[in-house]
């Protein structure tokens, strides 16, 4: 008998093996320029299904890769049976409680349509399509990291299925330790199939987007640099150099064009910092107005269909004139610089920096595995990868950036920015690391379940 078959008698959903129509749909991920050769697919329908599928791989000494959407897949998955938890998509919201319990399934964009009419919102990431459970495990920063810290500390309760297909609901009282590490230590411990948390009210939002040309690029980051300096950590300001892609669904005059963009969240009245953006002339869009908790997640224009990618991300310790110099200097160098076949390669289409402090500068006393963040900025760098040429021309470029950075970049990343050759262990501390792997021998020893970048104990 074969996996498949055994998966089958097992659990009521969908399973697909090598060989059986929609299997390589459903083995890849969001992000497709991710190559997971999975032994087998199961879309479970229900928690139990979660559970037959962790006890299986236990007993015959498999691993299980969890994935709703797969935004940050990795090569990890090799091997493993692949559980497809958009399935679990049920969503309830206690608006007197200021709570919300989402199934492993849920995307943001359909938890802030359910929120909204109470005045609600979570900790909302930029992406309407970027599942909840994953993007929190791993911290969550979004719009309210700087007012609220990470998303990982809004969890009051996970309901999970240990390595031996033990299902439970873990709470601080129930169990802190492994209640700690999944408030952003990741998915390397158990599967999670459902998260409570809290939510809080917005109050008047505002935001949008502006849009220069590149060549008001310097005067953009200068502005960057000050309005930051000054912001109360209710407003949000990311800064983007973006180079449109020849692609039919872009509008003729941005194809290939490189812009620049400001992208900001805050609550009205407190956005005094953006008139040094709106002294800058030549904006071709500025869209920013009174804004819905449901409109968040279209501010930064992300694709909302997979795409191939790689992204590598840095924390910065300043924004100083050097930075700038090097993100307008090499970022954005296009394939027309380059010689012979590299010609067709553009290497960035997204440089992103984003304004972090406040409250991930002093996170709560009882706050997870993600803690809290000293560095005051994000860089992300993302580049289209297609194919293995395009991808190793992207990782180049942005190996060179960070090399040019050296000084100005801590070494830590965001665990939800992890790319391919990144580790686990970048994202933490000495002894956070410490304490998430001795987490992992008690729960998940044998590495049953398996993250998309795994702890090694």
């Amino acid at each position: 008998m074969g996996i498949g078959n055994d998966l089958r008698r097992v659990v009521r959903g969908r399973v697909l093996v090598a060989g059986d129509e929609g299997f390589d749909g459903a083995r890849t991920p969001w992000n497709v320029a991710v190559e997971q050769r999975v032994s087998a697919v199961v879309e479970v329908v229900d928690a139990a299904d979660v559970a037959a599928v962790v006890e299986y791989a236990a007993k015959f000494g498999v691993a299980v890769s969890v994935q709703g959407t797969g935004h940050g897949a990795s090569a990890a998955a090799d091997g493993t049976v692949l559980v497809r938890t958009g399935g679990l998509a049920d969503i309830a919201v206690d608006a007197g409680a200021r709570t919300a319990r989402v199934g492993a399934g849920v995307q943001w964009g359909a938890l802030s349509e359910r929120t909204a009419p109470y005045g609600l919102a979570g900790a909302v990431g930029s992406s309407p399509v970027v599942g909840v459970t994953g993007y929190t495990l791993g911290g969550g920063l979004g719009w309210f990291a700087r007012s609220r810290g990470f998303a990982a500390n809004a969890v009051r309760a996970a309901e999970v299925v240990l390595a031996d297909g033990t299902r439970m609901r873990v709470t601080a009282e129930s169990d802190p330790e492994l209640f700690w590490a999944l408030r952003g230590g990741g998915g390397d411990f158990a599967v999670v199939t459902g998260l409570e948390f809290e939510l809080f009210e917005t109050g008047p939002l505002y935001g949008g987007r502006m849009l220069w040309d590149a060549e008001r690029a310097a005067e953009v980051f200068a502005a960057f640099r000050e309005a930051t300096a000054e912001a109360d950590e209710r407003l949000s300001i990311w800064v983007t150099l973006v180079r449109f892609p020849p692609f039919p669904q872009v509008p003729e005059p941005l194809r290939g064009r490189i812009m620049i963009a400001v992208d900001v969240v805050g609550v009205e009245g407190i956005t005094g910092p953006l008139h040094r953006f709106e002294a800058i002339p030549g904006a071709v869009l500025d869209n920013r107005r009174p804004l819905e908790v449901t409109e968040l997640g279209g501010i930064c224009m992300e694709p909302t269909a997979p795409s191939p990618a790689r992204v590598r991300a840095e924390l910065l310790t300043d924004f100083s004139p050097h930075v700038t110099d090097v993100l307008l200097g090499t970022a954005m160098a296009g394939a027309a610089d380059a010689p012979g076949p590299e010609r067709s390669i553009a290497p960035l289409a997204l440089v992103q920096v984003r304004q972090l402090g406040g409250a991930l500068y002093r996170p709560r006393a009882d706050a997870g595995a993600a803690g809290g963040i000293r560095e005051p900025y994000l860089l992300s760098m993302l580049g289209p990868a297609p194919t293995p040429d395009h991808a190793a021309a992207v990782a180049e470029r942005q190996r060179s950036i960070t090399a040019a950075l050296h000084s100005h970049v801590s070494g830590r990343k965001p665990l939800t920015y992890l790319d391919a050759g990144d580790s686990a262990a970048q994202a933490f501390s000495p002894d956070t690391l410490t304490r998430l792997r001795s987490i992992k021998r008690r729960y998940n020893e044998q590495g049953t379940v398996r993250s998309s970048f795994p702890f090694a104990i």
